[in-house]
């Protein structure tokens, strides 16, 4: 497996503001980047995703992958990819997601499923989900949309806690026509649900299109809590991944180094093509 490690901006550099993020990761030495939906709104204005590309362009960083606008995360949410009443604003978010794909080579796309809403059955939102993704697919010709388990204890009410959970999505999406979809394979939420790791990746070795690490407990960087990242690394190795893998934690207040990250890890420096 040759992999380069992709620095995930939103959280290696939560304590920035979004533009200068990207430059805190290339000085950290990350040549690849991913992002949380960096907008404030579903419908930033055209300058807004200007400064958003032309901070990328200054860094000489590349993003691989962006999340889909998710709603007031702030607030609680964790997507609306399944709530009726929601796809106006999704389908206008696909417009910047679009260009911003357009410009950079972005490629991955995060489409967090949304927590239930009460009232609204599991079936009901998963119609919704086909019809966004279906709209979502269409609009990033080309790109892999990725469907996220997350961990129970920090999201209570999200219905994907596991990768079968997401891949009965898929499946059902594929049904449907939709064929770009893959699983993202995110340590911490699956280790935080109780989840065997190994287990996981060696169940959905053909649809793990996407992963993040981080620790658990504590969601810190590998080596602060349980996880046998030696272990997931050459599982991953050996299933034939040869996707990204992405650094998706709260650092503590020392410096993130890309070189000593890998280096922790066992990773080649050379990038996954």
């Amino acid at each position: 497996m040759t992999s380069s490690i992709v620095a995930n901006v939103s959280l290696l550099y939560a304590g920035l503001p979004v533009l200068e993020r990207f430059q805190a990761a290339a000085a950290a030495g990350f040549d690849l980047v991913e992002s949380w939906w960096p907008f404030d709104t579903a419908s930033p204005s055209n300058e807004e995703v200007d400064a958003l590309l032309r901070a990328i362009d200054e860094a000489g960083v590349r993003l691989v992958a962006l999340n889909l606008y998710g709603g007031d995360m702030s607030a609680g949410e964790r997507g609306v990819l399944s709530h009726p009443g929601r796809e106006v604003d999704l389908q206008r978010s696909l417009l910047a997601t679009a260009r911003i794909a357009q410009r950079t080579g972005c490629s991955h796309f995060n489409a967090l499923y949304g927590l239930r809403i009460r009232g609204v059955s599991d079936d009901a939102a998963l119609d919704v989900a086909m019809t966004n993704l279906s709209r979502a697919a269409a609009a990033l010709d080309g790109g892999t949309l990725l469907l996220e388990p997350l961990s129970r204890a920090a999201n209570a009410g999200y219905p994907l806690e596991s990768l079968a959970d997401a891949e009965r999505v898929r499946v059902r999406a594929a049904a449907h026509g939709i064929d770009s979809i893959g699983l993202l394979f995110d340590s911490f939420h699956l280790a935080s649900n109780g989840l065997d790791l190994e287990k996981e990746i060696r169940a959905h070795a053909a649809h793990i299109a996407h992963v993040q690490l981080a620790d658990n407990p504590g969601r810190g960087a590998p080596g602060t809590g349980d996880i046998d990242f030696s272990a997931v690394l050459r599982t991953l190795s050996e299933i034939g991944y040869s996707g990204r893998i992405a650094a998706e934690y709260a650092p503590a207040a020392q410096t993130v180094s890309a070189r000593a990250l890998e280096a922790a890890l066992g990773l080649e420096r050379e990038v996954a093509e």
